[in-house]
Parts: structure tokens; C-alpha cells; sequence
């Protein structure tokens, strides 16, 4: 009865793990000494195991050092192919995109009006048809600014005029206050000067100045030039000698000839 498969997987068991390394390590080493002695191979094995340990095995007629140094040289001119590979890979992508380049160069003369003399007929009449249509696109996106343009200006215009009707409302309030305030200052005069000018007795009655311009038959009194001035002076128990009688109160005399002066 032969031995079922193992699954090939880590070994969770550390003891059991090392067991299978060494076991498999000695198997390893035993195919390889195989190897080299029937088929006379030249032959090296390195192995590390888990905790570190070295363990090696090369064909007995070479040495370790020979092996490994006919690796790298092998290696080495690998990698100068390998080098000079990629060096032609860069130099084709290099001149693929030079040529690019330049095609691209020339479409841009062609589109800019340059070179047509090489063109033919077709590649001139797509060349006009790709032209119109960028046209037609360069002025579709110039009417989209502008209008956008003119949205903001009449956005800004509406914003102003309600500003401006805002400030005319408020200076008419304001205008219309003052005047108020102007009214009732010279209201509170006219009535204050009514009150303080004085009321002349005469002999029709009071006289009050301010109804100097309605009130036309009343005696007004005038200031005259001290010139023509005549005299007017208060006499108070004046007796008459001719007809024996005395009277009493203050009287008005008039004279033409100043008072005499106080002794």
C-alpha cells in the first residue's frame, strides 16, 4: 500500500517542520550528487535553513567559486543582450515619436496656412472642412461669454437702480423731515415775538405791530428828525390863576423850545 499525497502547505508544527527539512535537505543533496556523477553536470546547491544554518553542495571537479564565477559571466552576457535590447526598443520609440512630432509640426503649418503647396485636392478640402468646423465652435463658445457678459451687466444694472431708488427714497424722507422741523421752528418764532412785542395804547384802541399790514385805520405813532422835534413834557398840579380852578393828574405840555435843563 503506497503513501497517500501530502498537501503541499507550511508546517504549523516547528518540530515537525525542521524534521521535514532536514529529511528533505539530505534528499535534495543525495538527487544532486546523482545528478553530477551520471550525467557529469556541473552542479552547485546553497540552502539556508530556518533558523540561519548553511548547507552546500557542488560537483567534485569544480569548486564552489568556479561554478558560481561561470554563473555571473554567463549571467553578465545575458545582461549585455538584455541591455543592448532595450537600447534598440528606446531608439525605435525615439524615432517613432520624432516622426510624430513632425507630422504633428506639419498639420499645425497647414492649419495656420503654411506648406498647402504639397497638399492634394482631398487633403485640402478636409483641411477646409475641419477648419469651418472650428470656427464654428470658437465663435459658439465667443456668443456663450457674451452673453454671460450681458447677464452680469443687467444682474449689476438691476442691483444699482435699486440701490439708487433706495437712496432717492430716503433723501425725500429726509428732505420732507427738514422742511417739517423748518415750520415748526419758525411757527415757535412768530408766535414767540407775538407774545413779547409790546401793545401800544392809543385812542382806538391797542396797536399790535404785526397787524401793521391789515389794520389800516390805526394811529401809528412816527419818530420825527430832533431838528423839527418839539418839545413834550409831564406837568402834574398845574393851577390856573385866571378863572381860580386847580387841576389834578398828569398833563402833556408841548413846546417848541427844549426843556430847560435841571438846576
Amino acid at each position: 500500500m503506497g503513501r497517500g499525497k501530502i498537501e503541499i502547505k507550511r508546517i504549523e508544527n516547528s518540530t515537525n517542520r525542521q524534521v521535514t527539512f532536514s529529511k528533505r535537505r539530505n534528499g535534495l543533496i543525495k538527487k544532486a550528487r546523482e545528478l553530477s556523477i551520471l550525467c557529469d553536470a556541473q552542479l552547485s546547491l546553497i540552502v539556508f535553513s530556518p533558523t540561519g544554518k548553511l548547507s552546500e553542495f557542488h560537483s567534485e571537479q569544480y569548486s564552489m567559486r568556479q561554478i558560481i564565477e561561470r554563473y555571473q559571466k554567463v549571467k553578465g552576457n545575458n545582461s549585455i543582450h538584455d541591455q543592448e535590447y532595450e537600447n534598440q526598443q528606446i531608439y525605435s520609440e525615439m524615432t517613432k515619436m520624432k516622426s510624430e512630432t513632425e507630422k504633428l509640426h506639419a498639420n499645425m503649418r497647414h492649419f495656420v496656412g503654411e506648406d498647402l503647396a504639397s497638399l492634394p485636392y482631398n487633403d485640402l478640402h478636409q483641411l477646409e472642412q475641419q477648419l469651418e468646423i472650428s470656427v464654428t465652435k470658437v465663435r459658439a463658445r465667443k456668443i456663450q461669454l457674451m452673453q454671460q457678459q450681458l447677464d452680469n451687466l443687467k444682474r449689476k444694472e438691476q442691483i444699482l437702480e435699486e440701490q439708487n431708488s433706495y437712496l432717492y427714497r430716503c433723501a425725500a424722507e429726509q428732505q420732507a423731515a427738514f422742511e417739517h422741523h423748518q415750520a415748526v421752528i419758525e411757527h415757535s418764532s412768530k408766535a414767540a415775538v407775538s407774545v413779547e412785542q409790546p401793545m401800544l395804547e392809543t385812542g382806538f384802541g391797542l396797536y399790535n405791530p404785526e397787524d401793521h399790514d391789515q389794520a389800516k385805520n390805526v394811529l401809528q405813532l412816527a419818530p420825527l428828525s430832533p431838528q423839527i422835534a418839539p418839545s413834550y413834557r409831564l406837568q402834574s398840579g398845574v393851577q390856573d390863576s385866571s378863572c381860580g380852578l386847580q387841576r389834578h393828574g398828569l398833563q402833556l405840555w408841548y413846546s417848541s423850545s427844549p426843556p430847560p435843563l435841571p438846576l
